[in-house]
């Protein structure tokens, strides 16, 4: 097989035994601690570690588009399509999923619910509501126990949808693990509120599906989840490294870059700029870095030039050589690319496209 060191650059690199292992230690955390595990495939966007993490104990998958979703059938039989459908064109290609396809979306409006419904008597098939909750991140998702009640009573009692409990996302949870168990009593609490109102009103949700990879190993407890949707963790990045959620040998992504100019004392330019990398700022200074000096920083970004600072280190490539960037958010960086090449090692074992980028 050859090696990925004859790859025009940049490109994206997928190390699969780092793969592997991340999904494996996940899948061991979910059946630890009873939690049906629903990856986030926007991460990645393709149907080739869909697959993986199906068959390293998935129970179903997440995805934001319905492109995604499009892509996924193809690998899960359980779709969650954690964004709400707007719109009769989305609405019919959703509808369109394969018939064997179990089908729940994200809403938190009686607007949405009432649209998707139609499509969904229009299509002869029935599709699961989750009645998404706002647990803090201020983006959607209702605040008030008394308006899940409401939404989730009008979903019971609508044809062509049924009830099938809730879904909240705590993004703006991105702190060291340390910090962590805090915020997460605090979450668990607020989520209690909601789920004891549902029961209350007869309503008791089957599903309290939330979770994120900065908050994944501290899932267990928040007190009545039953599902966690991680995404990045196939893959980490730096930020998911910065604040802990990872170890830096379980970065499974980077991109290939070649050295173009040195001309600047003190600093080396790549061939791997925003429209590679993302130009994202994360937990710490500088859009990446590379993963064999992580103390080397990409500085700055324009479109297609990457600015390392080697200031601080002794290392001084020559041009031509080749470097690999771990960014700080791989779910923004990997769309950025329209295939993934998949190495064991030093050597290509194989080319996924990135099937679902775009929308």
């Amino acid at each position: 097989m050859p090696s990925f060191d004859s790859l025009d650059t940049p490109a994206a690199i997928v190390d699969l035994d780092r793969v592997e292992r991340n999904l494996q230690r996940v899948a061991a955390y979910a059946r630890e601690h009873d939690l049906r595990w629903r990856p986030h495939t926007k991460t990645h966007k393709t149907a080739e570690l869909g697959a993986l993490q199906v068959a390293a104990g998935a129970s179903g998958v997440t995805v934001a588009t319905v492109l995604e979703a499009e892509v996924m059938a193809s690998v899960s039989d359980d779709v969650l399509l954690a964004y709400p459908p707007v719109g009769a064109r989305r609405l019919a290609r959703l509808m369109a999923l394969p018939p064997h396809v179990r089908i729940s979306v994200a809403l938190d409006s009686v607007e949405v619910l009432n649209g998707l419904a139609l499509a969904a008597r229009d299509a002869g098939r029935t599709v699961g509501v989750l009645v998404e909750l706002d647990l803090g991140m201020r983006r959607v998702g209702l605040r008030t126990p008394d308006e899940a009640v409401a939404l989730a009573r009008a979903a019971a009692s609508t044809p062509g949808v049924s009830f099938r409990g809730v879904t909240f996302y705590a993004g703006h949870l991105r702190m060291p693990q340390a910090e962590l168990p805090a915020a997460m009593q605090a979450q668990s609490q607020t989520l209690a509120s909601f789920v004891d109102a549902l029961r209350g009103a007869g309503l008791p949700p089957e599903v309290v599906s939330g979770g994120s990879t900065p908050t994944l190993w501290q899932s267990h407890a928040v007190h009545g989840l039953t599902e966690i949707r991680p995404g990045l963790n196939a893959l980490n990045d730096r930020n998911s490294t910065v604040i802990g959620a990872n170890d830096w040998t379980e970065c499974a992504y980077s991109v290939l870059a070649t050295v173009v100019s040195t001309a600047v004392s003190g600093q080396v330019v790549i061939d791997a700029g925003a429209k590679a990398l993302a130009k994202e700022e994360g937990l710490a200074p500088g859009y990446g870095v590379l993963l064999d000096r992580p103390e080397v920083v990409v500085k700055n970004l324009s479109e297609e030039h990457g600015l390392l600072d080697v200031s601080a280190t002794t290392w001084r490539p020559r041009i031509g050589d080749r470097v690999r960037v771990v960014p700080n958010h791989v779910c923004v960086s990997v769309p950025m690319h329209s295939r993934l090449h998949v190495v064991r090692g030093d050597t290509s074992v194989a080319t996924w496209d990135v099937a679902a980028r775009g929308w």
